[in-house]
């Protein structure tokens, strides 16, 4: 596919050009607009509306990602996109992927899993890797947080066992939220049901993203949290080794 052929386009909020936390080595990191989630700690509130963003073709992606593709081939890193939640532009998604993948270039897609099967099953062949954000265990827990329910990621996670697609599950703790020692060890038994985990990272709550939901003006139900502390995420770690899963 040459650089003149028009190719599909998308809505994106931003790009990282040198991103180190959305999975191995060093990766170019698009985020995608629009998300069907609410979740409170949110810190891309600004990626919720899918009208938002800006417009760009999947050829001008590609452009911009072969002028870092020395750096990412050195560290072992790639391409992850994540949002908002990258699944709800699939045809976009799945074609940035599909084109690195003839780069030969690592690709890493970051989602909520909140989806229907059917659509994530047609960019999943694109996808090396697997970034599953699993809010909370326990259903009233995760409506809480996320305003919608828990089974369409748990039904996607069960589909990743089931084609042995390589998963980094994150999870993130805030204390008085989703720390609760019920939730933490339901998530781990059911991971531990999971063939197909790699690792599981512990994201301790933060605030980073408080100023934007009050630019942006909305309400930030987290004011008064507090940072998950060393012990609690020390106790989130173990519960986890306790099911065999290796925890970073």
């Amino acid at each position: 596919m040459t650089n003149n052929i028009i190719t599909k386009s998308g809505r994106i909020h931003s790009i990282e050009t040198c991103g180190t936390v959305d999975g191995p080595g060093i990766r170019y990191v698009i985020f995608t607009q629009g998300c069907p989630l609410r979740c409170l700690y949110c810190h891309n509130p600004d990626c919720r509306h899918p009208e938002d963003g800006k417009v760009v073709t999947v050829n001008e992606l590609i452009v911009d990602i072969q002028k870092y593709k020395s750096y990412i081939k050195f560290s072992g890193g790639g391409v992850t996109v994540t949002g908002g939640e990258p699944l709800m532009q699939p045809e976009f998604v799945g074609e940035i992927f599909r084109r690195c993948q003839e780069l030969g270039i690592h690709t890493a897609l970051d989602t909520s899993g909140y989806v229907k099967l059917a659509t994530a099953k047609t960019i999943l062949d694109c996808v090396d890797l697997v970034l599953l954000d699993i809010k909370s265990f326990d259903p009233t827990i995760y409506r809480k947080v996320t305003n919608v329910s828990l089974e369409p990621t748990l039904n996607f996670a069960r589909y990743l066992s089931e084609i042995n697609q390589p998963v980094w599950i994150r999870f993130v703790l805030v204390p008085h939220l989703t720390d609760p020692l019920h939730n933490i060890r339901g998530l781990a038994k059911f991971i531990s049901s999971l063939s197909n985990v790699e690792r599981l990272e512990i994201l301790p709550f933060h605030k980073m993203g408080e100023y934007k939901w009050e630019r942006l003006g909305y309400e930030y139900q987290l004011k008064d949290a507090p940072p998950a502390s060393p012990e609690l995420v020390a106790t989130a770690k173990n519960i986890f080794q306790e099911y065999g899963i290796k925890v970073y």
